[in-house]
């Protein structure tokens, strides 16, 4: 019976956190009626609780420095440790998020999240890759690693409105990440009135967070760990003159900046082509490294360790190819029939005498009607039929507006929420598709310069002269742009594959109207109703998807035509045809049109023909534009169209310079004065400049450095616990929790009950998804997930909330098996020595506190050493555990007295493993992160001293400049000296407190090492030392015994003589136990199919052995890694060796129980693939 007293600083005492054994750091005694206990738990986090005299009778005291007692149950032992390694499985699997999400990453995205992202603790950071890239994979990839870590339980995506349903689509087919879009009715159905506090997931449309204020309030009595805002672009501030210009959309991105510690902005276009604007944006990552303007040359603006940017052109495939194939654009002229020209002439001098008209209107009225008009004459430009449906809707709706103004009932529905030229500039840059037609029809047909009832009637009579010019030349089918295009179709060769049949198209027109018109022309001309699909935006999010779908997969679907709904979150690279039908008067539209089929996955050369009227205005300035893109592409390349959105003329919109060609178009002096200006807007040093602003940090990713990524991940690839792994330890810990699992289709099960005990268990550790009764099918392979003809498969890997309720359970109801210790057999090791196999964990923290008072971890390893007699030690690999039985009885009456004998087990084995950890482990672990940390914190630190101070300066500057002004009695209207010196205190204040913050992140320091398991490692020639017989997958014979270490040289030294000799570049890592022996390095030049590595388990054996054994983990190894690993079988015949390689050599993974297997020479030639004989 344990008395208050026993319990003493050292003690190892169960009882006190359930049968675990916790370690006493100290005691406090209240006389002898009670104690104030501080211990260590198994994880090593220390707490404390206040023991009375009478429990501490329910307390056992274990031998001090003793806590494994080795009489676990040695299976249990093996469930446990594997359920403890996949809870820390981003430790054992660098590449967790890839191995269980349904993609298949490049280098650069493996780059920007496991290189770039998250070695970054907070991440502050503007991920700039070119259009295309695939941003939203990397998201999700960085969204899962921190889940997988524990660091991510709320996050929220802001983004444009129109891509709100794309980014919940991707995040849950691709990760299986549930997020819920804010939508105004779960906004106003919130419980709690705060839709931010109970969404834990959500993704948030930009401008409805930016204009609403209410909300914003909302958002500030909030946090979230991580925020990410894509095209965060357009939450741009610009300067003029003296003054910021603060848009709503800035504004929120400040917000949002305050409410998390990790903040990811993505963009492929973070800079404007002005620096002040650029250094604006870049203050929403860190307010105090980018604070003000710059204030002298000196200065400059460094943003190469919190921003990346990668050019388009310049991405690799993992072989080293160009991830994106060439572009190609064509400009296809084409000439207005006489009465196609007649009623161009016409329109446009309509559409010309109602600008001048609109100059004398308010500011808000002119713009609208502005806007109206260069809608019209966009579809006077698209075709007969969206002209004349244009001019008949806008008659219509003005004899409308008419019959009201004479009832005296003036209406006001016509008047847009339009008040500027700005705004107008929001409208086409930001709405989506559906928003913007819905918008477009609703100004085009109502918007008038008209201020008195004849002016109206004069307007009427105009359109109804138009309308008549127009039905005309539709009915008499004159329609040239139409000829132009058949005759593209017909006739272009580009338009069909090598076998004569026709490759899929894109057509791209601005109005319903026109695309309704094309599809049936398109339709007659081929003579297939079938061949033809539209996308247009008042179409409804499922039947866009259906069209998509239709389009990919069926072959008899052959042209898509489609407004800028099928340029906003649809991926066509089916397609490599495009046909710009009409022209959009923003490049950006241009350049996401293009970007629908020029994206990752394209294999083909993509080309567009972009269809002009020369002789018209606007069509001047088009033609005009596009041969000097096509001249400057032959000497820039590619790179030209990324950079068709950023294009400014004489630093106005595209738009602005269509409206003043149409307005004074027919002057030739204008014309000159138009085509100086796009001359000059693209000029090669001026288009180079541009380019240069998109590279901004300079990052390349050459054809080595994807190599060296590639390496990792196939060297990776071989441990990764999905799918076998994670397979064989959930059949057997489900099944031993009660739980009912069958075999289906292949890989695949259904689940047919999931215990209480288990489904309970997600409100326990807070998952945000429910653990169902029954699961009709999961899978471990992602590749099994969705089959034809079967349900479609639940993937178990860890972060679902079956698996993880599974893991938690099994360690709450046996994790003190891990301290309590076991004993395993190792039947592959023929030595004599036992082993200490110990469990150790190391982590790295800062001085930065959290809110729960505990430093911040910005490294942690987890390692499996063995330690032997005399002090060494050994890596004991990935899981050294899985190639271990548990000893039987019968073994273990002859192992405890032997092990009771050796005095180095009686000693502080806990003790010992720890001062390992301490000499051997911690040091180069600290030293890494210390390195790459204050690397990162040094160069901040200099970067708001260096900024701060400078506007520290200026502003002490501004306030003694301000008040000898104001002592000569001329004060500043706008600003006084007492503000100004406000603001360099504040300034001030920030500085200190920000260095004193950059301070504690400085302080780098280990805790101390956790050892959370342990074991003895009985090898199998012990055992038969002692006069047991093994039993089973005694590998002697074999060898001959005697002779095995000799052997095994030899088989190593036969393969790395033969691999050098192949002229690969072998390295001997079979002290690592990883799976393999040999790592055989291939060089590039060899490298056909693209593979870096040849991963070879050497087997060394006598010329007349008939098996060969290999373990647990060999076999995972090859099957994880099919396509580099190699089984080299080695006989070894007196002096002569010979060597076979077998590729794929096992079929099915093992049982979670088996350890190792006996592998027949004869199956192996039978069943493998031989591809070497030597």
């Amino acid at each position: 019976m344990t008395k208050l007293e026993d319990i003493r600083e050292g003690s190892i005492v169960r009882g006190i956190e359930g049968d675990a054994p916790v370690s006493i750091v100290a005691v406090k005694y209240y006389g002898n009626m009670a104690a104030d206990v501080t211990y260590k738990d198994l994880a090593g986090r220390v707490h404390n609780k206040l023991i009375y005299q009478d429990a501490a009778k329910t307390l056992e005291l274990s031998e001090k420095g003793l806590p494994w007692r080795f009489d676990g149950n040695g299976e249990m032992m093996r469930l446990v440790s594997e359920a403890y390694r996949i809870h820390l499985a981003y430790l054992f699997d660098p590449y967790l998020a890839v191995h269980t999400s349904a993609i298949e990453p490049l280098p650069h995205q493996i780059s920007a999240v496991y290189k770039e992202m998250l070695p970054r603790i907070p991440l502050r950071y503007v991920l700039a890759d070119g259009p295309g890239a695939g941003k939203t994979i990397m998201t999700g990839l960085y969204l899962k690693e921190l889940i997988a870590r524990g660091d991510l339980s709320r996050c929220m995506i802001v983004c444009p409105g129109n891509l709100t349903e794309q980014w919940q689509d991707e995040l849950f087919s691709k990760f299986n990440l549930r997020f819920e879009i804010l939508t105004n009715d779960k906004i106003e159905n919130a419980v709690t009135g705060n839709v931010f506090s109970e969404t834990n997931w959500c993704i948030a449309s930009m401008d409805k967070l930016a204009r609403n204020e209410d909300l914003q309030n909302k958002m500030k009595v909030v946090n979230y760990d991580l925020i990410v805002v894509d095209e965060a672009h357009k939450m741009a501030a610009t300067i003029f003159g003296n003054e910021i210009k603060y848009t709503k959309r800035y504004q929120l991105g400040k917000l949002l900046s305050s409410l998390t510690q990790n903040f990811l902005l993505l963009t492929a276009t973070p800079h404007n082509g002005k620096d002040a604007d650029f250094q604006l944006f870049m203050a929403l990552i860190d307010p105090d490294r980018f604070e003000g303007r710059i204030r002298n040359s000196h200065q400059s603006i460094d943003v190469s360790d919190c921003m990346r940017r990668l050019v388009k052109e310049e991405l690799l495939k993992f072989d080293g190819r160009p991830l994106f194939p060439e572009r190609r654009a064509y400009t296809v002229n084409y000439t207005l029939s006489p009465a196609e020209a007649q009623l161009y002439s016409a329109v446009t001098e309509y559409v010309q005498q109602e600008f001048n008209r609109a100059e004398a209107l308010e500011k808000g009225r002119k713009a609208t009607v502005g806007f109206a008009l260069t809608i019209l004459q966009r579809r006077l430009a698209s075709s007969p039929e969206a002209i004349y449906q244009s001019l008949r809707r806008r008659r219509e709706k003005m004899e409308a507006l008419l019959s009201d103004e004479k009832l005296g009932r003036r209406g006001s529905e016509y008047q847009m929420d339009v008040s500027s030229d700005d705004d107008i500039e929001d409208i086409e840059e930001d709405y989506d598709s559906s928003e913007l037609e819905n918008t477009e029809e609703e100004v085009v047909d109502k918007a008038t310069a008209a201020r008195t009832i004849a002016e109206m009637e004069a307007e009427i009579a105009t359109l109804k002269r138009l309308e008549r010019m127009a039905n005309q030349v539709r009915a008499n089918g004159e329609d040239r742009k139409w000829d132009e295009l058949s005759h593209l179709l017909q006739e272009s060769s580009t338009m069909f594959n090598a076998a004569g049949q026709r490759e899929k198209l894109i057509i791209f027109t601005e109005h319903k109207d026109t695309l309704n018109y094309l599809a049936g022309k398109i339709r007659s001309l081929l003579g297939s109703e079938k061949a033809v699909v539209t996308i247009h935006g008042g179409m409804l999010r499922d039947e866009r998807k259906k069209v998509e779908a239709l389009f990919k997969q069926d072959k008899d679907v052959q042209i898509l035509v489609a407004t800028d709904a099928a340029g906003e979150g649809i991926n066509l690279q089916r397609a490599h045809l495009m046909i710009n039908y009409d022209l959009p008067w923003n490049p950006n539209r241009l350049e996401q049109r293009f970007g629908r089929i020029h994206r990752i996955g394209q294999t083909e050369v993509c080309h567009v023909w972009n269809l002009v009227a020369g002789e018209t205005r606007e069509g001047q300035v088009f033609q005009r534009l596009f041969q000097k893109l096509g001249e400057e592409r032959k000497a820039l390349g590619g790179k030209v169209f990324d950079i068709l959105g950023k294009l400014t003329f004489n630093d106005k919109p595209l738009r602005e310079l269509l409206i003043q060609a149409i307005r004074y178009g027919n002057r030739p002096e204008v014309r000159e004065q138009l085509n100086r200006v796009v001359d000059n807007s693209l000029d090669r040093k001026q288009l180079q400049a541009l380019i240069e602003e998109r590279g901004l940090t300079h990052n390349v990713m050459d054809v080595h450095q994807v190599m060296e990524i590639r390496e990792d991940m196939e060297r990776m690839e071989a441990h990764k616990l999905q799918p076998h792994f994670v397979e064989a330890f959930f059949l057997k810990a489900f099944r031993l929790l009660g739980g009912e699992i069958r075999p289906r289709e292949k890989g695949r099960y259904e689940i047919l009950r999931v215990p209480y005990a288990i489904r309970s268990r997600d409100r326990i550790i807070g998952t945000d998804q429910p653990v169902l009764q029954r699961y009709e099918r999961v899978c471990f392979d992602k590749d099994l997930c969705n089959l034809a003809g079967t349900p479609i498969a639940d993937l178990l890997c860890p972060g679902h909330p079956l698996m993880e309720a599974t893991i938690d359970l099994i360690m709450e109801r046996h994790r003190d098996v891990l301290k309590r210790g076991t004993v395993y057999v190792d039947e592959n090791d023929s030595g004599t020595e036992p082993r200490l196999l110990c469990y150790i964990e190391d982590t790295i923290q800062d001085g930065y506190s959290l809110k729960s008072g505990e430093h911040r971890t910005i490294s942690k390893q987890f390692h499996f050493v063995e330690l032997r007699e005399q002090g060494s030690a050994v890596d004991g690999g990935y899981a050294p555990y899985l190639d271990y039985r548990g000893a039987t009885d019968e073994e273990l009456k002859a192992i405890r007295p032997y092990v009771e004998k050796l005095e180095w087990l009686h000693g502080d084995v806990e003790e010992q493993a720890s001062q390992y950890a301490i000499t051997h482990m911690i040091p180069p672990h600290l030293d890494s992160v210390r390195e790459k940390r204050l690397k990162m914190i040094h160069k901040t630190e200099r970067a708001v001293k260096e900024r701060l101070s400078s506007e520290i300066n200026y502003w002490d500057y501004r306030s003694a400049q301000l008040k000898e002004k104001e002592d000569a009695g001329k004060p500043n209207a706008k600003l006084n000296s007492t503000n100004a010196a406000r603001r360099a205190e504040e300034l001030a204040g920030r500085m200190e407190k920000r260095l004193n913050e950059l301070e504690q992140e400085k302080r780098i320091f280990p805790s101390p090492p956790v050892i959370s398991g342990g074991a003895i490692v009985v090898p199998a020639g012990l055992l038969r030392k002692l006069g047991v017989p093994v039993k089973a997958g005694d590998p002697a014979s074999a060898f001959g015994g005697e002779d095995r270490q000799s052997m095994e040289r030899q088989g190593m030294e036969a393969v790395i003589n033969l691999e050098t000799s192949l002229g690969f570049k072998p390295k001997d890592v079979s002290a690592v136990k990883c799976g393999y022996d040999v790592e055989s390095r291939v060089p590039e030049a060899m490298r056909k199919d693209g593979r870096c590595l040849r991963l070879i388990e050497v087997k060394a054996r006598r010329s007349d052995a008939k098996t060969v054994t290999v373990s647990k983990n060999e076999v995972l190894c090859a099957l994880n890694n099919p396509e580099d690993f190699i089984l080299a079988v080695v006989q070894v015949d007196g002096g002569q060796r010979h060597v076979v390689y077998f590729k794929r050599p096992f079929q099915n993974p093992l049982d979670f129980s088996i350890t190792s297997i006996n592998v027949s020479l004869g199956d192996l030639v039978k069943n493998a693939q031989i591809i070497l004989k030597r």
